[in-house]
């Protein structure tokens, strides 16, 4: 480059000694090239150390240009210097675009100056630096002394030879010395320098930072230093080594300088809220011992549990004559180092305990000079460099998470093949832990694999994947006995007592009594025979489901297990032996254990064996009564009670003791014990008693005549048809205990909801008759109690309810004005519901206007009318109503108050006193009717209308306004004494005196001198306003406001505050909080050009808002005044910010009321003066807002337009919002050793000026997102910036109320209220609101759906079924507790693919404690398609497919006592379970009804006559499996729920348009998407997150798209049951003539319409004519196409195919082996079908089935010829493939001429043999696929391949007719627009424009 040196060296960037770059501009649009900030932002990241130049280049532009353009120009110098080859990814482009930059404006600027830059250097720190530093702020100085240290090194670098003058070294040796005090903070400027801000100022902050800076007594750090430099240190070194504690702890230990910032304020901001919680500030200098004793025992609760459970002793030491708290300070500061740098090993708290157990050996050993227990050292205080905690500690640890998620091979792999992050954190659950030593040893074996060779075809920078090491206590196989093995004892319950009933029905009586029989109750006995048998499968399960992690189980857990296994055995031996010795006459298999057990013939024996098997059950029955007891040994560390404990329940760190106190234990046990009475007598009834009769003949039946080929003609009592019979019942009674679950949770629940006080403020109505109690309600609950309160003043008697009323009228003013800034009301709306703030001055208390509206009308019909004299009557009709009375008062007053205050002359003030003078002696003399004639009302009230108006209206012209105004105010007056008062004139003439009035002189009238400028004052217009709503609005103010969701907000919000909740406490003392929001990649923000674009319907976002929301379109145009602005992009999607800073408005406004005294009060918030500093310091101590922008770095330097605007609207809002943080992961590219390499650092940054400023950063191990799941490691990453005692975690399609942000304190004290035995709740569950019900019926559906759960079903879940866990947000967290047990969530590859409820697992299995809130709330939007739908609901199905094989679900299945167990199975994975228990039920009705009558047994049984006898009951034993299959039973709760918050009738009214609206159908439909990924991903995996792109609008989808999505699903299974029924209904005879047959089949002919057509009846103009056409060839297209490598699904059928094949490639040898038996059950229909044609002449023989296989195959082989033909000649020898197909047509004409003539072959046995062989050809398809290796080795899988198409052609096809026809008639798509929109069009929406893009103009 050209050498600037020297002091007036000409500069020229052209002359560069660098390669003389020409290539195209490419980082930015040459047009954008000149952006202040685009290119400081671009930088690339290998460059990221000259950001900071070009941003100050940027800052000093539009002062001078010249100096930017010499940091620009010392910029490109470092990126050249950086990297010479331009190697690094986008340094090329960046060069270029900065080298063309250069050229340009160094063609402006022809030379340049040393000097120039050194005034300019001295000119910036004089303006900005010397007087800044007294009255900046120190965000502000932190910007200047960045800028200054900039310009000093562009100066030093260009211009080395300058003679630098003294005072500018004198600044800038300044400027070295204070950079560090003026960096960029998040809350605490903890160096501020003369001006300190006031958060600086409370004394809690002074009080946490004096203890943290208490560090005299701690040794000096030995600094290592070359031997150049001199051996004394550095006082400014000294000061940054031993500033405070977390510095000291820095230096011993190499944490990162960003961790230690982030952790300092982070313990600064924690002490302080703990510390000044019912302090007195008066006398506040120290922190309080307790403070810290309080913070220590909660963050290391989980380390002494873990050290109690090793046995190893804390080392959490005070030695004597020790500074308690400065060692307690220390821990703690250790310990939020290790965690703020630990990074993924977050997610192992036991690893971190691990870590700090060692590391708090070393403070010890270092404060009192200790020898080291391994090495014999002593233990040395020198400086470790800034990153050797994370190079030596972190990253090895790291490096072995890395190694086995590789393992995962990202999903697709076996749990049982890799560790996951709950394998490696229970490694640090034995002692085996403490072989990694410390240092930790890198060759231990938790490090150090058996394979460490890469693979020939591993990339360098690969991990080595090395060879499998065993799961660590628990392996997650994909088998369905996960169910049976960790909810043993349900399933024991439940074939148990079906065993029981059946033999009590069984018996001659069949009476519940017969079990007091000697017989019965002998053959009951045999249950526990069965019990011994059960035991032994889980004793076996155990063992095999454990057998990868042998290796890591501790001797003792392998003797469990084998000795349970033993013991199981044995007594399923000894057991049937006994029971057999005490049976009269055995036979059977009784007469062999008989003559097995000899001579063993005393009866009793079996007794006894009974009683001693039980024996534990009875113990343990005896601990379920005794909680305390249970909890207390389980938690007990003592070896002796773990030995008592080792046979009962392996020990385990987490599970123990998590029993709940006996009041909690007997309410669900209650619940359990009804529902399962009740259960089990309905199964009794209805189910088992009414088959035993037909079982009975049916088993006494001989048959020897079958109808096909009987292999088993003589198995006795025809088993075969038994089970028929039978299994379905059997699995009803498996099923229906979750249908019981539902029906008594839905009635608990409404009972529990209406205690609680839900839904009594419903309606406007009831609003309005208790609004006079809200203000005293919202004073005790939202208001702090507080004895005493500054700046009490003199008031009247009924002074607190006033200000009560006033401290009301503050929040409800800010709520009102929040919905219209939502526009969810109108102004004229805002102005009826708004509560005055000055209501003291009158003599009632002034309500809202909606209250008083029409009252005012009413009163003067009333007075006008009112023919008697007697003031006392009128008035007692006006009293009736107290807000008549007071509308009346208040507009008396109110006018009277104007007319003074208006006049300017004194004497005409006088007149209006004594009018008012009159008017009260009247009403105390009684002669008020006798005074004041009511006939002139009338009149005075017209012309008072015209007088507010008047003084309203804005005039251009004062004087003409002012004319006016005396001209009707004389009117008034002339009313008010000449019609109006009886004796009026009297008081005028009065007024002339000559004292009094001069004007007769200048002959002026009276009531001309007014003071026009009232009317431009704010507080007297208000007046006018509230005046002239009362005297106009004569409506009913019953519908103000309009909008619904307006309307629901303050109901919901009034009632809440008689519901009950904690007392708020003071803003001061309440739990501090923040909020954490995961993002990805979702939008944000709306830009214009986003708004405007329509799709291909011609349909625009913005377009869609105004049709969906007309009424608040209607309101957005009068607040903006402007239809055409489009600024809505910012009020109408960033709902996720605006809400959650709502809690940020709502302390401040409460500070505001606990600090204001009586004067402000009365005055209103708004008239003091807002947002003070004390009030947002309390704000920012008390709440933060931080927002997990993952790719936010990434979308900073893309170029891709969409990733750019997500970037830019983050920015923006950073900007706007100046207390939202943004935390993201860095990715930058660094050179090591002259190689490039990536690093990864956590970052936080905030809005700046301009930018964004960079306030932490800390750098990671490795990508930290590689590990586990993507969003929980995204909140993990960003954990560590947020502050508080409590972490509320929500969504970006959540939002927030400013009325429910009031409530938060309350709810926080939800953490620290007394409870039963002490115990604190770890999580907060919060209600929430389903915002997008009103889209389409769909959404109202799921919404429903979706309140009924997060209302009616978590309040009985977390009381009184204590099993609530977290199911995603807005829930909160006691932030301690969970930051110091693994964190919010969890992560681990697939199996936490549900990371929300895994969170409630932990905590709950740690000991925690979950509770439910509803009287707070928080939007929250849901998908709104059907495809939307189906994805989450799939999704949803896929989670807990994984949930079942957990170890969490294990644990706390197994742990939990059997009531909660029940209640925690059929709330979780037991019912998607039942789900698809309810759907096998009907594949196992049909196929038994199959079996029976194709066999020909159905018939011969029918023929018996002694069934007919019994035929009713088996019909109705039957038909009970109907009703769980209609899905009317999921909507239960949604009644419940919205009659208990709307009312009865309107619930009632909603159920019947639901069903109207095909409700049933859908929720049928989904209960297909449940069964099906729920079974899918036990049998094989193959889970993943699935995007349901929620969005705006719902659209068509396309043929094409259903079909993939639903084919495997829904499509396949539906055309099977199809068959099924058509086979059934063609073959079979059982119910022909039975009213029962219809309600037999009928759910299943609803269950399979459901499942065909629902995505189409559900798709948007899915019967619309053309629509359907272009479906119809796109569907071809998509079918015809060809895949390959790149190919996507949407493009290629053969790319969808195989992509739904992949779960068989990844699946196991289990799971293809069941995939090939499943698929035998089509073979069922061409066995029994050939023997029923024609053809067969009712020949039984097997050689029958053997020539239809022959049929089969030639039909293949002649299908494979004319494929391989059209491939071999279809082209070359077109005339021989036509003949062959001439040849091949001809040969089948003469077959079928044969068949027909000579075999009798008929027309029905073709459509017979479709159904029979159809099904064949789709098993051997199936058989196929699972074989597909095979297949592809012999070249068949092309073959393979070609069948399944033309499987897809025939489906595609069948599934299409349909529609096709529905959609030639017109009248079918309106109909179905209207079931869709039912909602939208009650609310007068555009359907069919939005549908089909007709869109109206839009007048401007």
């Amino acid at each position: 480059m050209a050498d600037p040196r020297g002091s007036r060296n000409s500069m020229q960037p052209t002359k560069s000694g660098s390669r003389r770059m020409t290539r195209s501009l490419t980082i930015v649009d040459a047009q954008n090239e000149d952006s202040s900030s685009v290119d400081s932002e671009l930088v690339p990241s290998s460059l990221a150390a000259i950001a900071p130049v070009l941003r100050v280049a940027n800052e000093v532009e539009k002062e001078n240009p010249r100096v930017a353009f010499l940091c620009r120009f010392h910029a490109f110098e470092t990126a050249h210097q950086m990297d010479v080859t331009s190697s690094g990814r986008g340094v090329r482009q960046f060069k270029t675009y900065m080298l063309h930059r250069l050229q340009k404006e160094g063609e402006q600027i022809k030379h340049f100056d040393g000097e120039e830059i050194q005034m300019y250097y001295r000119d910036f720190c004089e303006k900005n630096i010397k007087q800044g530093e007294y009255t900046k702020m120190p965000e502000e100085m932190a910007k200047f002394y960045q800028i200054a240290t900039v310009l000093y090194d562009v100066m030093k670098t260009l211009f080395p030879s300058l003679k630098v003058d003294d005072e500018t070294q004198r600044y800038a040796k300044e400027i070295e010395r204070k950079k560090e005090q003026y960096e960029h903070y998040n809350i605490l400027p903890l160096y501020a320098g003369m001006v300190k801000p006031a958060i600086m100022k409370l004394p809690e902050i002074e009080a946490a930072i004096r203890a943290l800076r208490n560090v005299d007594n701690l040794p000096m750090p030995r600094v290592q230093s070359a031997p150049t430099i001199h051996d004394n240190i550095d006082m400014h070194e000294e000061r940054i080594i031993k500033s405070d504690i977390l510095d000291w702890l820095s230096s011993v230990f190499g944490f990162q300088k960003g961790n230690v910032a982030n952790q300092r304020e982070h313990l600064i901001l924690l002490l302080a809220n703990i510390d000044v919680r019912n302090k007195d500030l008066k006398n506040y200098h120290q922190l309080d011992t307790g403070t810290v004793e309080h913070l220590m025992d909660r963050i290391f609760k989980n380390y002494r549990s873990w050290c109690n459970y090793l046995h190893c002793k804390s080392n959490l030491n005070y030695p004597p004559r020790s500074d308690r708290q400065q060692l307690q300070l220390l821990y703690i500061g250790l310990y939020l180092l290790i965690w703020g740098e630990a990074s993924n090993i977050r997610f192992m708290p036991e690893c971190i305990c691990y870590i700090f157990h060692n590391m708090a050996t070393e403070i010890h050993g270092i404060l009192y000079s200790n020898v080291h227990r391994v090495s014999g050292d002593i233990y040395r205080t020198e400086t470790h460099g800034e990153e050797s905690f994370l190079r030596n500690v972190i990253s090895p640890i790291y490096q072995v998470l890395r190694k086995e998620a590789k393992r995962n091979k990202g999903g697709k792999a076996s749990h049982s093949a890799w560790r996951n992050y709950d394998d490696l954190n229970e490694y640090f659950w034995s002692e085996k832990c403490f072989r990694l030593k410390w240092p930790m040893d890198t060759k231990a074996d938790f490090f150090v694999h058996l394979d460490e060779t890469k693979s020939a075809h591993e990339r360098p920078n690969q991990v080595a994947a090395g060879n499998r090491k065993p799961k660590t206590n628990f392996v997650e196989v994909r088998t369905f006995w996960h169910l049976y093995r960790s909810f043993d004892r349900m399933w024991i319950f439940f074939i148990l007592a079906f065993q029981a009933m059946v033999i009590i029905g069984w018996s001659p009586s069949g009476s519940p009594t017969a079990i007091f029989e000697e017989d019965v109750f002998r053959n009951v006995l045999s249950i526990f025979i069965t019990s011994a048998f059960l035991n032994l499968l889980q004793a076996t399960l155990d063992i095999i489901l454990s057998m990868n992690a042998w290796r890591s189980l501790k001797i003792t857990q392998i003797l469990r297990y084998l000795l349970k296994f033993a013991v199981a055995a044995v007594w399923a031996v000894v057991l049937p032996i006994g029971y057999s010795s005490s049976v009269q006459n055995p036979t059977g298999l009784v007469r062999f254990f008989s003559n097995w057990a000899g001579g063993w013939r005393d009866q009793s024996f079996y007794n006894y064996a009974v009683a001693i098997y039980l024996l534990p059950n009875i113990l343990a029955a005896l601990l379920f009564l005794l909680p305390p007891l249970r909890r207390t040994m389980e938690r007990s560390n003592l070896r002796i009670i773990v030995l008592v404990m080792w046979w009962a329940q392996p020990k385990l760190f987490i599970g123990r003791g998590m029993h709940e106190d006996m009041v909690s234990l007997l309410k669900y046990t209650l619940f359990w014990i009804l529902l399962l009475v009740s259960k089990l007598a309905f199964s009794y009834y209805v189910e088992i008693l009414p088959l035993v009769g037909p079982t009975k003949v049916i088993m006494r039946r001989k048959i020897h005549v079958y109808e096909w080929h009987e292999f088993f003609p003589n198995l006795p009592h025809n088993v075969g048809v038994v089970i028929a019979i039978w299994a379905p019942i059997v699995l009803v009674y498996f099923m229906d205990a979750q249908i019981w679950y539902a029906i008594y949770s839905t009635i608990l629940g409404g009972i529990h909801g209406a205690f609680s006080h839900l839904g009594e403020i419903r309606t406007l109505g009831m609003l309005r008759s208790r609004f006079e109690a809200v203000p005293a309600a919202f004073s005790d609950r939202l208001v702090p109690s507080s004895k005493e309160e500054p700046g009490r003043i003199d008031v009247e008697a009924d002074s607190s309810e006033r200000k009560d009323i006033a401290k009301f009228s503050q929040m409800w003013n800010e709520f009102i004005d929040s919905m219209r800034i939502e526009d969810l009301i109108s102004h004229r709306e805002r102005n009826l519901l708004l509560v005055p703030y000055s209501s003291s001055k009158g003599s009632v208390v002034q309500w809202p206007p909606f209250l008083l509206a029409s009252k005012i009308p009413v009163a003067l019909d009333m007075a006008k009318d009112f023919k008697g004299t007697d003031d006392a009557e009128l008035f007692s009709r006006i009293k009736i109503d107290d807000y008549m009375q007071s509308a009346v008062i208040e507009c008396y007053e109110t006018l009277k108050y104007i007319l003074v205050e208006l006049l300017s002359d004194p004497g005409e003030k006088l007149i209006i006193d004594q009018i008012g003078d009159k008017v009260s002696t009247s009403i105390q003399a009684q002669s008020f009717l006798t005074d004041f004639r009511m006939s002139g009302m009338p009149l005075l009230n017209d012309k008072l209308e015209k007088f507010l108006n008047l003084l309203l209206d804005d005039f251009e012209n004062t004087v003409v306004q002012e004319a006016q105004i005396i001209n009707v105010l004389q009117d008034i007056m002339e009313i008010i004494t000449q019609d109006v008062m009886t004796h009026g004139h009297g008081i005028l003439e009065n007024s002339h005196s000559p004292h009094m009035d001069n004007r007769s002189d200048k002959k002026e009238q009276k009531f001309e001198r007014i003071n026009i400028n009232l009317v431009y004052n704010e507080s007297w217009r208000e007046k006018v306003v509230r005046l002239h709503l009362l005297l106009t609005v004569k409506e009913s103010a019953i519908n103000v406001p309009m909008n619904l969701e307006a309307r629901r907000r303050i109901t919901f919000f009034t009632n809440s505050l008689f519901m009950r909740m904690p007392y708020a406490p003071k803003v001061r003392n309440m739990l501090s909080f923040s909020v954490l929001t995961p993002y990805f990649k979702e939008d944000v923000l709306y830009s214009d050009e986003e708004l405007n674009r329509e799709n291909e319907d011609g349909i625009s976002i913005l377009f869609y808002l105004q049709n969906i929301y007309p009424d608040e379109w209607t309101n957005f145009e009068e607040r903006i005044e402007d239809p055409k602005l489009v600024s809505v992009s910012k009020d109408k999607k960033e709902l996720i910010l605006r809400g959650m800073m709502y809690y940020r408005q709502a302390l401040e406004l409460q500070c505001f009321l606990e600090d204001a005294g009586d004067r402000a009060i009365f005055s209103g918030y708004r008239a003091e003066k807002k947002g003070t500093d004390h009030l947002q310091a309390l704000a920012d101590m008390k709440f933060t807002y931080v927002v997990s922008c993952q790719i936010y770095g990434v979308q900073k330097k893309s170029s891709q337009d969409r990733d750019r605007s997500c970037y830019n609207n983050i920015l923006n809002l950073m900007l706007r919002y100046h207390s939202l943080r943004v935390a993201y992961i860095d990715e930058r590219e660094e050179k090591v050793n002259g190689k490039p390499e990536k690093f990864y650092y956590s970052v936080l940054v905030k809005g700046g000026e301009k930018l964004d400023e960079e306030v932490y950063r800390i750098k990671l191990p490795g990508p930290p997102t590689e590990i586990g799941e993507g969003k929980p490691e995204n909140q993990n990453h960003a954990i560590i910036f947020t502050r508080g005692e409590a972490l509320q975690t929500i969504d970006m399609n959540q939002d927030n109320y400013l009325e429910e942000a009031f409530k938060m304190r309350n709810v926080l004290e939800e953490f620290v209220k007394r409870r039963r035995k002490q115990r604190k709740p770890t999580i907060l569950g919060l209600r929430e609101h389903i915002f997008t019900g009103s889209v389409s019926s769909l959404a109202w559906f799921m919404s429903n759906q979706e309140t009924s759960f997060v209302t009616i079903g978590q309040r009985i879940l977390a009381n009184p079924l204590r099993v609530r866990f977290h199911y995603g947000h807005p829930d909160i967290f006691d932030r301690i507790f969970h930051l110091t047990r693994g964190g919010i969530s969890k992560a681990s590859k697939t199996i936490n693919l549900s990371e929300d409820i895994f969170s409630g697992f932990n905590s709950t299995l740690r000991q925690g404690y979950i509770t439910h809130h509803e009287y707070i709330q928080v939007g929250k939007g849901r998908d709104v398609g059907m495809n939307q739908i189906s994805l989450f609901e799939a999704k949803v199905a896929n989670g807990n497919g994984e949930q079942t094989l957990s170890r969490d679900v294990y644990r706390l299945g197994r742990r939990f006592d059997f009531y909660r167990m029940l209640s925690f199975y059929f709330t979780t994975v037991g019912f998607y379970f039942s789900s698809m228990v309810t759907v096998l039920t009907v594949y196992v009705f049909l196929y038994g009804r199959l079996y029976m009558v194709l066999s020909g047994l159905e018939r011969s049984i029918l023929d018996e006559p002694n069934i007919h006898s019994s035929k009713a009951a088996l019909e109705e034993a039957l038909a009970t499996q109907s009703v769980f299959q209609l899905g009317l039973l999921l909507v239960l709760p949604m009644v419940m729920e919205i009659g208990l918050e709307r009312g009865f009738r309107t619930a009632l009214g909603h159920f019947i348009i639901m069903q109207l609206q095909l409700a049933s159908v859908f929720f049928t439909f989904q209960l297909g998407t449940k069964a099906h990924y729920f079974g899918r991903t036990i049998l094989h995996g193959g889970s993943k997150y699935r995007a349901t792109g929620r969005g705006f609008v719902v659209f068509h989808a396309k043929y094409a798209d259903n079909y993939r999505l639903y084919s495997r699903s829904h499509f396949v299974k539906g055309l099977e049951l199809l068959i099924l029924l058509i086979v059934y209904e063609v073959y079979g005879e059982s119910y022909r003539s039975s009213k029962l047959y219809f309600f037999v089949t009928f759910s299943m002919w609803f269950l399979v319409a459901s499942w065909l057509f629902a995505p189409f009846v559900f798709n948007p103009s899915g019967f619309e004519w053309q629509k359907t056409v272009d479906d119809w060839t796109d569907w071809k297209r998509w079918m015809g196409n060809r895949g390959g490598i790149g190919i996507q699904p949407e493009k290629s059928w053969e790319s969808w195919w195989d992509g739904e094949q992949e779960h068989l490639k990844h699946t196991n040898i289990r799971g293809r082996v069941l995939e090939i038996v499943l698929a035998f059950r089509f073979f069922l229909y061409q066995y029994g079908i050939v023997y029923h044609l024609d053809i067969s002449h009712h020949v039984t023989s097997f050689l029958v089935y053997g020539l239809s296989w022959v049929v089969m195959a030639t039909v293949l082989v002649v299908l494979k010829m004319v494929s391989m033909g059209r491939r071999r000649f279809g082209t070359d020898f077109q005339l021989m493939f036509r003949i062959l197909k001439g040849l091949l047509f001809l040969g089948f004409i003469s077959v079928m001429t044969v068949l027909f003539v000579v075999c009798g072959l008929t027309v029905s046995d073709l459509f017979a043999a479709v159904l029979a062989f159809m099904p064949t050809g789709w098993a051997l398809l199936l058989i196929g696929q699972a074989f597909r290796p095979l297949f592809g080795r012999i070249g068949l899988w092309e073959s393979i391949k070609e069948l399944g198409r033309a499987y897809e052609y025939v489906m595609g096809l069948i599934i299409f007719m349909p529609i096709v026809v529905l959609s030639w008639f017109p009248f079918v798509s309106e109909f179905q627009a209207r079931l869709l929109f039912n909602q939208a069009f009650s609310r007068g929406l555009q359907i069919s424009m939005i549908l089909h893009g007709r869109k109206d103009t839009i007048s401007s």
